[in-house]
């Protein structure tokens, strides 16, 4: 993988940004990629579950591929943006990208990633979302 600087969007909401701790990694020394994905998730639901005004459940995930390894002690920021409303799904946009504490210029893309949410009822039923 080569690293191709990027620049942050300006175009999705920020709604997420962590930093991955030692605990977080694999054997090789890289975050793990499933723990991107959970924080993927977890940013990705931002958005909707505003909308929804309640519970969602995320229904499908797109496609995750990885441009950049995550280190340990990067900057991770996820940024999102609601792409497609249904009658009670919400598909979104997820935009991840990394920089190192001690280079905030440098920008890389890690990630991009798109996700359906639900509104659900509580006994977990899809439910319509409400008005604007």
């Amino acid at each position: 993988m080569s690293e191709s600087p990027a620049t942050l969007p300006t175009d999705k909401e920020l709604v997420l940004r962590v930093i991955p701790m030692p605990s977080d990694v694999n054997a090789s020394g890289d975050v793990f990629g499933g723990w991107v994905m959970a924080q993927v998730d977890l940013a990705g639901a931002v958005l909707p579950a505003r909308r929804a005004q309640g519970r969602i459940a995320t229904i499908a995930v797109k496609e995750f591929v990885f441009k950049q390894p995550v280190r340990v002690g990067d900057l991770l920021s996820f940024y999102a943006e609601i792409i497609h409303l249904g009658r009670s799904s919400m598909t979104v946009d997820v935009a991840v990208y990394s920089q190192p504490l001690h280079d905030a210029k440098r920008v890389l893309k890690v990630t991009e990633a798109v996700l359906t949410y639900v509104a659900v009822d509580e006994q977990g039923r899809p439910r319509p979302l409400p008005p604007v």
